[in-house]
């Protein structure tokens, strides 16, 4: 009885749970199988796997593919290795510790248009941006980062950004690790290396492996950033997948095109996070 009661009482929000998810994906699907023009909607038609075909066939779609996970692991390798080690760096008491902190987490609450147009116009602009005038102060010619390195550009950006969230999680957990086993382990001797991965990091596995999975799922239709910057170019050396499909449905106006691309975007991020989920389960259950 009371399972049953239990049951019926979580069922209303399971139901809205599903219908939230798959009423748009069921959308998405559809869309993906009919010509759908904005300009001629008068023209909609049934077409098959007609738009998937040129969705593939298009020129960008591999450069996208490539750079979207070119673009999702290397944020994910710096945002973790940086966080860890600041994380570790603050977790000893030290003068103004608490400030330190706040400043270090702030960048993760600017939104992302901001955080771009900063980085574009503060730091990143070869003729008053902050490193063009470290580069003229010690005699180096400036760098157009945007133009001749869109997709480092890109990673730095996005980088900056997502770096405290890891940060934070790693220094909160941090601040769950016993200190009886630090304690005696600085009696036996252990060194700094030692008490790190065998204490620090085995307590940090599951703090890692979430942070992966978020940032996953966040950084595969990161957009804003290159929209603001580079507009995906030169060329496509900086277009991922979600701003190829933004580019076939607000620019090209084809909303079926788009949709199949949606859907190859759905693929890319299950495939990802199916690989994620089973080396995270590896490493957690070794």
């Amino acid at each position: 009885m009371n399972r049953t009661l239990t049951r019926l009482l979580q069922a209303p929000s399971v139901v809205l749970l599903l219908l939230w998810m798959l009423i748009p994906l069921s959308m998405t699907i559809y869309f993906s199988t009919i010509r759908y023009h904005l300009l001629y909607p008068e023209r909609s038609g049934f077409v098959g796997f007609s738009n998937y075909e040129f969705f593939y066939t298009d020129p960008a779609f591999w450069p996208a593919i490539l750079n979207t996970l070119i673009l999702v692991g290397s944020v994910l390798i710096i945002s973790v290795v940086l966080g860890l080690a600041v994380a570790v760096l603050i977790d000893r008491p030290f003068r103004f510790r608490g400030i330190a902190r706040v400043m270090l987490i702030s960048p993760f609450f600017i939104m992302p248009t901001v955080n771009a147009l900063i980085w574009k116009n503060m730091m990143m602009n070869p003729i008053y941006g902050l490193f063009a005038v470290v580069a003229n102060t010690i005699g180096v010619e400036p760098v157009d980062w945007l133009a001749q390195f869109p997709l480092l550009s890109i990673i730095i950006i996005v980088s900056w950004q997502w770096t405290p969230f890891a940060i934070l999680i790693f220094m909160t957990s941090l601040q769950s690790l016993d200190q009886e086993q630090k304690e005696a382990a600085l009696l036996d001797g252990a060194g700094f290396w030692a008490r790190f991965f065998n204490l620090t990091l085995p307590h940090l596995a599951r703090p890692i492996a979430i942070v992966l999975m978020i940032q996953m799922i966040f950084h595969l239709s990161i957009f804003a950033e290159i929209f603001v910057t580079t507009g995906g170019g030169p060329g496509t050396q900086s277009t991922n997948l979600a701003f190829l499909i933004f580019s076939q449905a607000l620019q090209g106006f084809d909303v079926g095109v788009a949709s199949a691309g949606g859907v190859f975007a759905i693929i890319l991020a299950n495939i990802v996070a199916i690989f994620l989920v089973r080396l995270i389960g590896k490493n957690l259950a070794a």
